[in-house]
């Protein structure tokens, strides 16, 4: 089934066990320089890039029986995948299909950084089985990719999207507003950009400061200025309104596509569908357990040569699987279901759900729409905050 199929009724979200689910994510965990506002796993150094690769197959291999079915989206994140040269993509392409049943149409997605994007490595890439890239292109400003210590700079950034039209039809990139010094007419300009390359889908996050990034130094020692709130929501605003006026739809917070071109991996992941981690600092979920990996590349590679898994585990109680359902679900336009909750959760879930969205619907951050509660556009940039306040933290 297509994804556009699903989405003919913006009301219902995807269900079942086929369609959008099950997800392979494949974690990548180098990258040539360490960007300013990052907190992902990563290393600078590619000196185990060979070994690792063979410890992802290996972990393919390892965990090839712990969620059943047939993969429908596999997603090469990072870091830097596009770092991997054609024997790697090979090699983990040949694990992977020796073990696991595979969709006809799957979403394949290689995260790219334009610096890397070569027209020899985009025909590389555009023969290999990848048939989506999403793009790191973060801003078309030489100030902002400076600040953000981005290893492309902006004619890169155009030249690198410019080429890869020519290879592959589906294209997101990624864009950060609410930077430092970042006016308005410069964010619109980004997004004017973005527009005029014709890009189908774009995801775009506010820049945050994370514990013990460069960024978070540089604003303690005064040297970039502190990130703005209400600077964020403003882009975030002007954001909103410009991709729905050029015909794209905001169906997740953060993510902007045209018909027939919204992210398959990220629907599932939104939707609640089970996925498989594999590599360094991936997590997995599937349907009552999550579990991550040791974020340490040596540890993992040893542990996996070992034929063992350097994993943790949880397993989520009746309360955590209610609360990730309302903190996925308001982040989509499908909202979530009140029938869904009772049924899956119980009626006191439902109950509870819709005397804590009361006041927000009345306020009009909320809406409700028969059996489905989403979030308003006044209510966008609130979203997650809404979420909040319709979790539970215990109901037996």
């Amino acid at each position: 089934m297509k994804i556009e199929d699903f989405l003919q009724d913006r009301k219902t979200p995807p269900s079942g066990a086929g369609g959008l689910g099950i997800g392979l994510y494949i974690h990548i965990p180098f990258c040539k320089q360490a960007c300013h506002y990052c907190d992902f796993h990563f290393s600078t150094s590619l000196k185990k890039k060979d070994q690792l690769v063979e410890a992802l197959c290996a972990e393919i291999i390892l965990r090839k029986n712990e969620i059943p079915g047939v993969l429908q989206t596999i997603y090469f994140g990072g870091g830097t995948p596009s770092l991997l040269d054609a024997d790697e993509l090979e090699r983990i392409f040949k694990t992977i299909d020796a073990h696991f049943a595979i969709t006809e149409n799957p979403e394949i997605t290689l995260e790219a950084n334009p610096d890397d994007l070569t027209e020899e490595k985009l025909k590389m890439l555009a023969q290999s089985r990848i048939n989506r890239l999403s793009i790191g292109v973060q801003s078309f400003f030489e100030a902002d990719l400076k600040l953000m210590n981005r290893a492309h700079n902006a004619d890169e950034a155009v030249r690198c999207l410019e080429l890869a039209k020519a290879y592959f039809d589906n294209i997101s990139i990624d864009l950060i507003y609410g930077m430092p010094d970042m006016i308005n007419a410069r964010w619109k300009e980004n997004l004017n950009k973005a527009l005029q390359l014709d890009i189908p889908h774009i995801s775009s996050y506010a820049l945050t400061v994370e514990p013990n990034t460069a960024l978070q130094k540089f604003i303690e020692k005064g040297v970039v200025k502190p990130v703005d709130d209400a600077v964020a929501q403003a882009h975030f605003e002007i954001l909103v309104d410009t991709m729905q006026q050029a015909g794209f739809e905001n169906y997740e917070f953060s993510n902007f596509g045209k018909p027939g071109y919204f992210s398959r991996n990220n629907t599932a992941y939104w939707t609640g569908k089970a996925y498989l981690g594999i590599g360094p600092s991936a997590h997995s979920y599937d349907g009552n357990t999550r579990s991550w990996n040791i974020n340490n590349n040596p540890k993992y590679i040893k542990a996996i040569e070992a034929g063992e898994l350097p994993v943790e585990r949880e397993t989520l109680s009746l309360t955590d699987k209610y609360n990730e359902y309302v903190m996925t679900g308001l982040r989509t336009i499908w909202g979530i279901s009140l029938s869904k909750i009772e049924e899956s959760f119980g009626l006191k879930f439902k109950e509870y759900a819709l005397q804590q969205a009361e006041k927000h619907l009345e306020e009009h951050l909320l809406s409700r729409d028969g059996d489905r509660i989403v979030v308003t556009k006044k209510g966008k940039f609130l979203s997650d905050g809404l979420a909040s306040d319709l979790f539970l933290l215990n109901l037996s």
